[in-house]
């Protein structure tokens, strides 16, 4: 939900209460709990048997992203590969098919009709396919136990927060998962010095319940944003 989502659903009643749970709060959320202007509660007992996701950040590697797929498939699980661009995304399910032409693979993007992408995704989550090539897509979709292995490609190009937001697809089960984020070698696409700090926090904080650290690192790296500023939505009562 963007802010201006948020605020339609209070304008459904007058004196709502509102409470927001996420794995990582964007910087301007957190830094308003910071500051008081609004509650913040901490949840850093992980659910039983939860196991910490194996990290692996990592210039893109093919035999590594082979590896990554074969180890899966050969214990009866299930891959999302995540390619956020649509315009190539069949390109890049066909290089998948030929590395691992055991695998049955699906597409989904949020360009399809609303009909395919429920289609798709229940026979995914019925183990009809066992790669899944899909677009941030997936980000909040629903819990497959069995996918357990996730690897993002171009991860350079995505925030902190929804990497972190992303990892959280697999492990949700007592079966150890795996998560790669592949970035391009440097006569591609050079990394900024942001990305590569995004990526090195990525790396370091990998423990279960890291949601919160990871968020305070992302508000050093991006700022609070404008708190006050005229584009944000809603009112402010009082501030500290």
């Amino acid at each position: 939900f963007g802010v201006s989502h948020k605020e339609k659903l209070r304008q459904l009643r007058h004196n709502l209460d509102c409470l927001a749970l996420t794995a990582t709060p964007i910087p301007r959320t957190l830094h308003m709990s910071l500051s008081g202007i609004r509650d913040l509660s901490i949840i850093e007992t992980p659910p039983a048997d939860r196991r910490k996701i194996e990290t692996h950040v990592l210039q893109e590697n093919e035999e590594v992203l082979r590896l990554a797929i074969q180890h899966e498939l050969d214990r009866g699980g299930q891959v999302y590969i995540l390619h956020n661009k649509v315009k190539t995304i069949e390109e890049q399910a066909m290089r998948l098919r030929a590395l691992a032409p055991r695998a049955r693979v699906a597409v989904l993007h949020g360009q399809m009709p609303e009909n395919e992408i429920e289609e798709i995704m229940v026979d995914f989550y019925q183990h009809a396919y066992d790669l899944l090539v899909s677009t941030t897509i997936i980000e909040s979709g629903i819990d497959i136990p069995n996918v357990n292995t996730l690897v993002v490609l171009s991860a350079h190009e995505f925030g902190l927060s929804q990497l972190y937001q992303l990892k959280g697809r697999v492990g949700r089960s007592d079966r150890q998962a795996y998560a790669y984020f592949f970035y391009p070698p440097p006569s591609v696409s050079p990394l900024s010095d942001e990305a590569e700090r995004r990526l090195e926090v990525l790396a370091e904080y990998d423990d279960l319940g890291s949601g919160f650290r990871i968020a305070m690192k992302d508000l050093e790296i991006r700022g609070a944003g404008n708190l006050l500023g005229k584009e944000q939505s809603g009112e402010i009562l009082e501030i500290g």
